[in-house]
């Protein structure tokens, strides 16, 4: 049986990728610093399902949680991550920090620490999660979007680094997603509408989006994806020039 370790599946999108990786057959490792809610997820998993309680910024708080996974994970999902809404004047440098810890360091220390087992073992995939800010970054979002965008460059370095001894690092980028840390701005009927609106699918996202993007990219038909950040927003990145208004009437031709 594969095995997955999901990181922050606790709750929110996280949750649902080690669900959808349950139904796929693997074992999954459901890590968060919050023990209560990394049990109540993996109880409704079954199929040996594993609540793991770790810090994603404490070396050795992984390495425990890790070792008591048993084996190495066939695929790691570093979902963990925090956002502090505010302008970065707000937000300061003990804020901007610990968005920086968990965000970036908080993935690089179980890609470390996993990815070193997998390179050992000769194999084995690693999907990071990014966001659209990372590629369009918005005001008042603090260090969100830096830390989501360095995420994305370390994936590119580890499929670089890690790829000629058989592993996989990918990640994908979440757009409108009413699920995780974005599903608040969603208890707001109006702004339900009004964002949905704007992505040209016509529908926010939603947790199941992003499960399965992450579960295909760890499959054998992307086995020739490597270093790629798969973008999962219904083509709401691109959508800005098509939302700005025109004028009436035929465009005038320049003489």
């Amino acid at each position: 049986m594969k095995s997955a370790l999901v990181t922050g599946a606790g709750s929110g999108i996280g949750a649902v990728v080690a669900a959808r990786a349950a139904q796929r057959g693997y074992r999954v490792g459901v890590l968060d610093i919050d023990e209560a809610k990394a049990r109540a997820v993996a109880s409704s998993l079954g199929g040996g399902a594993v609540a793991l309680a770790a810090d994603v910024t404490n070396e050795e708080s992984v390495e425990r949680a890790v070792g008591m996974f048993g084996a190495v994970p066939d695929l790691l999902v570093n979902n963990a991550a925090v956002t502090q809404f505010g302008s970065l004047i707000e937000q300061g440098i003990v804020g901007f920090r610990t968005v920086v810890e968990i965000n970036l360091i908080g993935t690089f220390i179980p890609a470390w620490i996993v990815g070193r087992r997998m390179v050992a073992r000769g194999s084995g995939v690693i999907v990071n999660i990014t966001s659209i800010n990372a590629i369009a970054p918005r005001p008042n979002t603090g260090a969100y979007p830096a830390t989501k965008a360095a995420v994305a460059k370390l994936t590119e370095q580890m499929a670089l680094e890690w790829g000629p001894a058989g592993l996989r690092v990918n990640c994908v980028a979440p757009g409108f997603i009413d699920a995780g840390i974005s599903a608040p701005f969603y208890a707001d009927p109006e702004i339900r509408r009004e964002r949905g609106a704007r992505v040209p699918v016509g529908r926010l996202g939603s947790g199941d989006d992003i499960a399965a993007a992450v579960l295909f990219l760890a499959s054998d038909e992307a086995s020739y994806i490597n270093g790629h950040q798969l973008v999962v927003d219904g083509g709401v990145v691109h959508s800005l020039l098509g939302q700005m208004p025109l004028p009436s009437g035929k465009p005038r031709a320049k003489a």
